[in-house]
């Protein structure tokens, strides 16, 4: 019996090992996976309880990459991806997304490796936020790059990139949501936090650009007491370590009552308390797909998206971050009948995880080949 591909598969984040949990399953059945973790992003709240959440296995390897400063992560991630794939000398390299874990991909490229890029092609035209850098990059780095939508396929077009290293594979999303419906709808999130459903605001801030700066994080916390004040309903707030440390050095921020910072909740929690609200307000890339999905309403608190098919479908609005314009923002979206938003393309798609895999399987044979190798 031939052995089986051995693929590397890298993550570092939540949002990663959400999206990639239904392609890790079928990758695990199908080919002798490498499970890494860079180590960026690593504790309890924030990752290891998604793997519980969504079935996975432990990673085979953990980088413990140096996060001290930005340099000496990209630098840890780098040089640790390379012991790493010596270890392991896999047949194929699978990252997602646009965080500095996807930087790995520089060395598997330079070592001959077949890299395959999920969640390619996203651009929000937006050079000050470092995911833009990480996306570009990735994707020009890679052999193959997978795109969720015709609007990221047409990106990499226009950028050069040719047509037979583009495949569209949709957003994993659905899958990854379909498969958990059962443990999502007995999730008991919103009575645990003294909530009742369709009445309470949930909110997660997390990006750099919203949290790292003082004036921005100051106007988003002022932005909440408006809303607390005009709808009088309380507001949950997910809370990122990053985002709480941040509120935590404001030497001027103030306790509002109805204002809850809470935890990182677990996935199925999470998702629970988004489905059960009066709306989500959110800086995250994937409530574009969650919101579209399963229907609830959500306000998308960026100046700059990369998923412009959800603005296509009106599935969200966007808003920057200034009491008048959430207010404005939330008024709006509230406003707007349930089936007047239509699910994005791309979003449709229920078997993301098997079209990557057999991508990965059929097209690293062909790379191999290429290359005098033979299975």
């Amino acid at each position: 019996m031939a052995d089986k591909l051995k693929v590397m598969t890298v993550v570092g984040t939540r949002p990663e090992i959400i999206r990639l949990s239904a392609t890790i399953k079928l990758l695990d059945e199908h080919t002798d996976q490498v499970l890494v973790h860079t180590g960026q992003n690593y504790d309890y709240e924030l990752n290891e309880v998604f793997f519980e959440d969504l079935g996975l296995r432990r990673p085979d390897h953990f980088m413990n990459a140096d996060t001290s400063s930005l340099g000496a992560a990209l630098g840890s991630i780098l040089t640790k991806t390379e012991e790493v794939l010596r270890a392991e000398k896999p047949d194929a390299f699978l990252v997602l997304g646009d965080t500095n874990s996807c930087i790995s991909a520089v060395i598997a490229k330079r070592m001959k490796i077949p890299v395959f890029h999920m969640e390619a092609g996203n651009r929000s035209f937006d050079e000050n936020v470092p995911e833009e850098t990480n996306r570009r990059l990735v994707d020009h780095v890679a052999d193959y790059n997978l795109v969720y939508t015709e609007h990221a396929r047409r990106n990499l077009l226009a950028e050069g990139l040719h047509p037979s290293k583009i495949i569209l594979t949709g957003s994993p999303m659905r899958e990854v949501l379909e498969q958990n419906r059962a443990q999502i709808e007995a999730s008991d999130a919103v009575e645990r936090a003294g909530l009742t459903a369709g009445e309470y605001f949930l909110v997660s801030l997390h990006r750099e650009e919203n949290v790292d700066n003082p004036a921005r994080l100051r106007s988003a916390i002022a932005s909440l007491q408006a809303l607390r004040a005009e709808y009088n309903l309380p507001i949950l707030v997910s809370t990122h370590p990053r985002t709480r440390k941040r509120i935590e050095a404001l030497d001027d921020a103030e306790a509002v009552e109805g204002i809850t910072f809470h935890p990182p909740f677990g996935f199925h929690d999470y998702i629970k308390l988004q489905q059960d609200s009066k709306l989500v307000l959110s800086d995250s890339g994937t409530i574009s797909e969650e919101s579209s999905v399963l229907g609830f309403p959500a306000v998308t608190v960026r100046d700059f998206i990369e998923r412009p098919e959800a603005l296509d479908a009106g599935a969200i609005i966007t808003t920057g971050l200034t009491p008048e314009g959430v207010l404005r923002a939330v008024s709006a979206r509230l406003g707007i009948p349930g089936d007047l938003a239509s699910l994005p393309a791309g979003y449709e798609i229920d078997n993301t995880g098997w079209r990557a895999t057999a991508f990965i399987l059929s097209t690293s044979h062909s790379h191999r080949a290429r290359l005098g190798l033979h299975d």
